[in-house]
């Protein structure tokens, strides 16, 4: 019997995105634009790709603009129907597609990944779900969350995004050691949170993208404050390697750390590069730069 499939995807926004200050000060983080898009849509377009017609937005307060983002907004349309801008008027509809429902619900502290994956057990169910993190903008074909949708459907695990990173920025990870069982897939028997370089278990580092078990919600509940005194998303999965097999796959793709600046940075040329209305011209500028 195939697994269930993946219909649902778990955005957790609720942070303050303190290393953007001052322009996150009354702007969600979430929101802050590549080239013409804000992080967030990437991640939802990302998730649409793969499948997935229920977005479930954990947020905080000041993320009322993320809200607005994926509402109809009837003024704006109306607007640019009376004055014939079909073009534009097709750019704004096509934020949330007609299949698309989007949920939101409220972390009433910002305590951990693991927490705010955690209040959405009520609106996943008892089903597998992804999990998405708008600061990761992975660029792949097929895009990354396919990827990872494609192998759940073949194995039936949950599944989380790796890659290799240098030994010394293990403290910025959850760092997995397994076995591989095909190349790019590892069967995991370990996953840790943050470790120092010298108690790394590998360099495979993971990013903002999962595919899991309902079960894991139940581990949430019951671990410990785990780094940074914080519920680690980290820790209830390792709590579940006890009882299901969980995969880590090393996806096809690129990936822009948008939650630093030089990451937001590379992402926003990259992607101005590859823009059809900028990309010619950025790059004749970019080659004529002065550099001091």
């Amino acid at each position: 019997m195939p697994p269930p499939a993946i219909t649902k995807a778990v955005f957790p926004v609720a942070g303050l995105g303190t290393r953007f200050l001052p322009a996150t000060k009354a702007t969600p983080k979430e929101m802050m634009p590549v080239v013409d898009k804000p992080l967030i849509q990437y991640a939802v377009e990302e998730a649409y790709a793969a499948g997935i017609t229920e977005m479930i937005f954990v947020t905080g307060r000041h993320k009322r603009a993320i809200e607005d983002h994926f509402d109809t907004a009837y003024e704006l349309e109306n607007e640019l129907a009376a004055a014939n801008k079909q073009a534009l008027l097709d750019v704004v509809r096509s934020v949330k597609p007609a299949d698309v429902q989007c949920v939101f619900v409220r972390q009433p502290v910002a305590n951990g990944l693991g927490a705010a994956v955690l209040c959405a057990e009520r609106l996943v169910g008892n089903e597998p779900f992804a999990v998405l993190l708008a600061d990761d903008l992975l660029v792949g074909q097929p895009p990354v969350m396919a990827q990872m949708v494609d192998i759940h459907a073949r194995h039936g695990r949950s599944v989380i995004a790796t890659e290799e990173v240098p030994r010394e920025h293990t403290r910025r990870y959850g760092i997995v050691r397994g076995q591989e069982i095909l190349p790019g897939l590892t069967s995991l028997d370990a996953i840790v949170e943050k470790p120092s370089p010298e108690k790394a278990p590998s360099t495979q580092g993971v990013v903002g993208r999962y595919v899991l078990s309902p079960r894991v919600f139940h581990h949430l509940r019951h671990v410990a404050p785990g780094a940074g005194s914080e519920i680690q998303l980290t820790d209830g999965i390792a709590a579940l390697l006890a009882e299901e097999a969980v995969y880590a796959y090393r996806y096809s793709g690129r990936r822009y750390d948008c939650g630093s600046k030089q990451g937001y940075l590379e992402a926003t040329v990259q992607l101005g590069l590859a823009h059809p209305e900028t990309g010619e011209a950025l790059a004749a500028y970019l080659k004529g730069l002065q550099l001091p």
